[in-house]
């Protein structure tokens, strides 16, 4: 157990100088604004490696999910890669209990995952689901410290790089967020329908 509780320590710690807002790091960086301009650019290298040139034609898995946050984040936190130790919230929502994360993850893989990926030869409907309810239920496992919402925007990338498609505008996402943030919760209920509609606007461009 003890090593349980100090990754949990790691996950819980802040930079020093940071005013508890950039989380503990091997750069020393105390600056939101230098963190979020090095998360950027590095999630865009792997982008470019993962969308480009290495797209994974194949059934993806969670370990893939591990292997791109670790590369992602691996060189500026010492927990990139690993599931999530501390329990999280955001705006008085909570997301998956941090003790429930290995088993929502397997079931992850199994019903979403394995179901869809790879997404070959798909029609606009049945991308549309396959996008919509892995995205959701990802953002309510949120089984990572950090960047979890990047990296379940990049795993929609690829999904629908694999059928053949571009990868997605999210331009309406986050011109709505309270109602991105609607669609989310609704998933709660397994009711997809919201996200549904904003995956298919995505997928076509952004447009309605």
């Amino acid at each position: 157990m003890s090593d349980r509780y100090a990754v949990q320590g790691v996950q819980g710690e802040f930079q020093p100088g940071s005013n508890d807002l950039v989380l503990a790091n091997k750069l020393g960086i105390q600056s939101v604004e230098d963190m979020d301009e090095l998360e950027l650019e590095l999630l865009q290298r792997l982008y470019e490696d993962v969308l480009i040139a290495h797209l994974p034609n194949r059934a993806l898995a969670v370990d893939d999910l591990k292997t791109w946050h670790r590369r992602w984040l691996g060189n500026v936190f010492e927990w990139a890669g690993q599931e999530r130790s501390v329990n999280m919230g955001k705006d008085g929502f909570m997301f998956a209990a941090s003790a429930q994360i290995p088993r929502l993850l397997a079931e992850f893989e199994r019903s979403c995952l394995a179901r869809w990926t790879p997404c070959h030869d798909m029609g606009a409907d049945a991308l549309v689901e396959a996008i919509a309810i892995t995205h959701v239920e990802f953002i309510l496992i949120h089984p990572f410290r950090e960047g979890n919402g990047r990296l379940s925007r990049l795993l929609a990338d690829v999904m629908a790089v694999q059928s053949g498609r571009d990868p997605l505008d999210y331009s309406t996402w986050n011109a709505d967020k309270a109602g991105y943030i609607q669609a989310i919760h609704q998933g709660l209920r397994m009711e997809y329908a919201p996200m549904k509609r904003l995956v298919a606007q995505a997928l076509n461009g952004g447009a309605a």
